[in-house]
């Protein structure tokens, strides 16, 4: 099998394409028609606190490149949920393809009925990249498949959180990635729902650019103590990536 070829056994659809994600061999499914991941899915993927085994959800999963790139960290079992048909198919073929199938699942459904299947706090962390802005009428100009990823169609910011808590074992963590102009509700719904916010880290494009961008992890029933951890600058000013996004994606300037 050469290279950009797909084993037999998992097909690829018209307008799909095979990229690679740089890391551990892994190669991942998409196509721009529906969904295509992009830096905040890959920081996340970095910044979330896992546990080395027990059970891990992604909401919002997409194609499923937070699980693939989270099944590189650690032994636990790795969950991801997806509402729309389309993306949680090509999450599992990429699944399959990378023959992660024993440690990483897909499930196809509404995130705000997960609990009804898998019961309170079933899980010891979780990872979410949820669509960023609240739907107004002049938003759905981006077909629809997009328009479900970046705008809150199907879920509110409230009911991510909400069943965010639910979902988590006491002493779980939630990560999530966001835009900081939302930042203030977050904090304000994370308290609401009992997940203390316990580390905040700033993304900024450039050093003396506003940040576009903002992690945030949370300990469900913790106790108030926050760290707003240094900023990272994603590029320089020659513009390459700094040497910390490097790390990030090719683990280490010298391995691009």
């Amino acid at each position: 099998m050469t290279k950009g070829q797909l084993p037999m056994e998992v097909p690829l659809y018209e307008k799909e394409r095979l990229d690679d994600l740089l890391t551990h061999h892994l190669r991942i499914i998409q196509s721009d028609e529906v969904f295509s991941f992009s830096m905040d899915a890959v920081l996340l993927a970095r910044f979330a606190a896992v546990p080395k085994r027990g059970k891990i959800i992604d909401l919002c999963t997409g194609n499923g490149v937070i699980p693939l790139l989270l099944s590189t960290r650690t032994q636990a079992q790795i969950e991801g949920i997806e509402i729309q048909p389309r993306l949680a198919d090509m999450a599992r073929r990429s699944i399959q393809l990378n023959a992660l199938q024993d440690r990483v699942t897909i499930r196809e459904g509404d995130l705000r009925e997960l609990v009804q299947q898998t019961g309170h706090g079933a899980y010891d962390a979780l990872t979410v990249n949820p669509p960023y802005m609240p739907l107004t009428g002049g938003d759905l100009k981006l077909n629809r498949h997009q328009a479900i990823a970046r705008h809150e169609i199907h879920c509110t910011l409230e009911e991510v959180i909400s069943s965010s808590m639910r979902l988590l074992r006491t002493g779980g963590k939630l990560s999530m990635v966001h835009k900081p102009q939302r930042l203030g509700e977050i904090m304000t719904l994370l308290r609401q729902y009992r997940l203390e916010p316990k580390v905040i880290r700033f993304v900024h494009p450039r050093a003396g650019m506003e940040a576009n961008m903002v992690l945030i992890e949370a300990l469900r029933d913790g106790k108030p103590d926050v760290r707003v951890l240094p900023p990272l600058i994603v590029y320089e000013e020659n513009g390459e990536y700094c040497k910390e996004i490097y790390e990030i994606y090719y683990g280490s300037k010298e391995g691009k």
